[in-house]
């Protein structure tokens, strides 16, 4: 989630609508322009007892922090709190019970991701090395309870614990023991917008299927493949799902600003502090009529904070974010930008894409989100077939749309190469997931402790 500081310089009163539309629209650029950004969490925990570590601990978070400043990342403090580290490739910064996420740079082609990815992981190494910790990449914590984990110091999570509840279910697993990797794209005009959204959107559950890798809850399997996709599904309705409004005629900026407007807010931040408007509405802030700050009305960075608390499948600020697919090691890392790059980023590949989506109706779609937790690449995509009977088409499609990117590596290598994660799993029918349950069965003979020494950078 992302990390609020105070803006240098003036930020703009809302005076009309067509502020907030223009947030949406700022963000078209020119295709030459288009740029690729990754986030991607990962488990921190101790390497003698699996414990996952608090904030203050010795080597614990906070030492993890100001460990990896030696590689020239700067501190962001809250509370006088380092809560996160920016530089070069991005932000480091922290999820609820001290997940660690990278959100990397605006980057030009997947070579430049993969190498980011790289460089981190080369990094959270080797200070981990030092203070005894380790990093897990999967979707959901395999053994922790919430109780067995420690709350960071940041106040938009303080705001947000105490919500979840009163909403859903599984909010706070949500918050606390989920890990995802996530992809931002660019788009060029509205009309732009609206076709990657529709087909990124239709193709969510294929991603959600494809990189599936959270079976196990409190020890033991939880009946899942994508346990983690199944949380967001009774976290909060007000703020996720599948926005059906996305595939209507005439959909654009407007349309989404009008559901955002509908989500309910979580906080305002001022003064370098967050103040709970948990469930109050920023219709209402427009009018000056919030009654945590009576008479005062939003600026542009409250609305750009508000649009980064709607959690859909897909998420638009002045970028689309791809939202489906759990957390992994290294090589899906790299897999899940390439994917969405590829049926994005090349107008025959979208073209194509939306071929294989456009007849889907709203029902099957959502039918086909609901399954894929549970069911994976066997979920029902309609006429009689499954998800593993599309998967290498748009698979084939994600690779077209790279090759005729042509971006080339040193060695002369496309980007093509980082969809092969993607093609075994769908060459294999196995998820990661059915993998790891495979093992449980099977040489690990129910000892859930062994996915450490598997599934760890």
């Amino acid at each position: 989630m992302s990390t609020r500081t105070d803006s240098a310089g003036h930020d703009p009163v809302i005076e009309s609508r067509d502020q907030l539309i223009a947030a949406f629209a700022k963000g078209e650029k020119p295709k030459d322009r288009w740029r690729i950004g990754t986030e991607h969490e990962k488990f921190v925990y101790d390497r003698g007892d699996h414990h996952a570590p608090s904030y203050e601990e010795k080597g614990g978070i906070h030492a993890l922090l100001l460990g990896l400043t030696r590689f020239g990342w700067e501190p962001v403090y809250e509370g006088g709190k380092i809560i996160a580290l920016s530089g070069s490739d991005g932000t480091i910064s922290l999820e609820p019970a001290g997940q660690l996420e990278l959100s990397g740079a605006p980057l030009e082609n997947l070579h430049q991701t993969c190498a980011e990815t790289g460089r981190h992981l080369e990094q959270v190494k080797y200070v981990g090395d030092q203070l005894g910790l380790g990093f897990l990449g999967l979707g959901m914590w395999p053994d922790k309870s919430r109780s067995d984990l420690p709350i960071m110091p940041k106040g938009r999570y303080a705001i947000m614990l105490r919500h979840m509840p009163r909403v859903g279910s599984l909010g706070l697993d949500m918050m606390l023991r989920t890990c995802t990797i996530q992809t931002n794209l660019d788009y060029g005009s509205e009309a732009d917008m609206a076709q990657k959204f529709r087909v990124s959107l239709a193709l969510q559950p294929l991603a959600t299927a494809l990189f599936a890798n959270s079976p196990f809850t409190d020890g033991k399997p939880n009946g899942f493949l994508s346990y983690r996709s199944h949380i967001w599904s009774d976290t909060d309705p007000a703020r996720t799902g599948m926005l059906p409004f996305v595939f209507e005629d005439g959909f654009g900026y407007e349309r989404y600003a009008d559901y955002a407007l509908d989500v309910p807010m979580y906080f305002v931040y001022r003064d370098g502090k967050y103040i709970d408007a948990a469930g109050l509405s920023f219709r209402d802030f427009l009018d000056g009529k919030l009654s945590v700050l009576p008479g005062e009305k939003p600026t542009e960075k409250d609305w750009e904070d508000h649009l980064s608390t709607a959690f859909p499948e897909v998420r638009m600020k002045s970028f689309l974010e791809m939202r489906g697919a759990d957390g992994g090691p290294w090589n899906r890392i790299c897999a899940l930008p390439a994917l969405w790059v590829g049926l994005l980023y090349d107008s025959q590949a979208l073209d194509a894409a939306w071929d294989v989506v456009k007849d889907w109706s709203m029902e099957e779609r959502q039918a086909l989100r609901d399954s894929v937790p549970k069911l994976g690449l066997d979920a029902p995509v309609g006429g009689g077939r499954k998800l593993r009977d599309i998967a290498r088409e748009v698979i084939d499609i994600a690779r077209s749309g790279l090759a005729a990117r042509a971006r080339l590596n040193g060695s002369g290598d496309n980007e093509t190469g980082y969809l092969s994660f993607l093609e075994d799993v769908a060459a294999s029918g196995k998820t990661n997931a059915e993998r790891l349950l495979d093992c449980y069965h099977g040489e690990w003979q129910g000892d859930l402790s062994r996915v450490y020494a598997g599934e760890s950078f």
